[in-house]
């Protein structure tokens, strides 16, 4: 499958993927796929055949979750990204066939963006891998802080966020930052200084969209 009205943000954390796909759909009047919008299909998935991305859907106690050991944690994150892309292949085969621009907050692997689309559809966001793992527990989203009070829960916290930061750290690498680095597709790095309008701008101009 080739995608012609589909554009990709992929990336690392913070480095504003979410809020770019947001402004470009609403810009261009396109479809937004914003982060994890595979979840419709949650409810219904098969868990023999999606072990990892049901592995939440099902838990039972959610202490479980963060007791994991780091390579556990990164092997998990790996996995699931892998699931997700089935997941997201099958919708954007979908909405492709719609005479609008869609644009996706994407776990879709580098190697499978190089074969569905053109390079300039694709966009990498990257911010420094570091801030995930510092700024992690200060946003104010309902998951985080249900898994921030999980950590307090844990009979030692200290050890307890110790081993959940350890597992961002893995996800959130200098080796993962630089795959995306140099993966060939255009890349923007998070600026501080840098606008929300002028950011919006670049990943227009990046995208071949103006």
């Amino acid at each position: 499958m080739f995608f012609k009205n589909i554009y990709f943000i992929n990336g690392t954390a913070y480095a504003g993927k979410s809020t770019m796909v947001k402004l470009l759909a609403e810009k261009y009047h396109g479809i937004e796929c914003g982060e994890n919008y595979h979840d419709v299909l949650l409810n219904d998935l098969d868990a023999k055949q999606f072990p990892n991305l049901c592995y939440t859907r099902d838990l039972e106690d959610w202490h479980d979750f963060i007791r994991r050991t780091p390579e556990e944690y990164e092997r998990w994150i790996d996995d699931v990204s892998k699931e997700c892309e089935i997941l997201e292949l099958q919708i954007l085969k979908e909405l492709d066939d719609q005479d609008k621009k869609v644009f996706v907050d994407t776990n879709i692997s580098l190697d499978t963006l190089r074969k569905i689309c053109e390079p300039d559809h694709v966009l990498i966001m990257l911010a420094d891998p570091m801030i995930s793992v510092r700024r992690f527990f200060e946003r104010e989203d309902r998951e985080k802080q249900f898994l921030y009070q999980l950590i307090m829960e844990e009979e030692d916290p200290d050890k307890a966020m110790e081993n959940y930061r350890q597992g961002l750290m893995r996800i959130n690498s200098q080796e993962r930052y630089d795959r995306f680095l140099n993966s060939g597709f255009n890349v923007l790095i998070r600026d501080e200084n840098r606008s929300v309008e002028e950011t919006l701008q670049l990943c227009e101009k990046m995208l071949g969209l103006i």
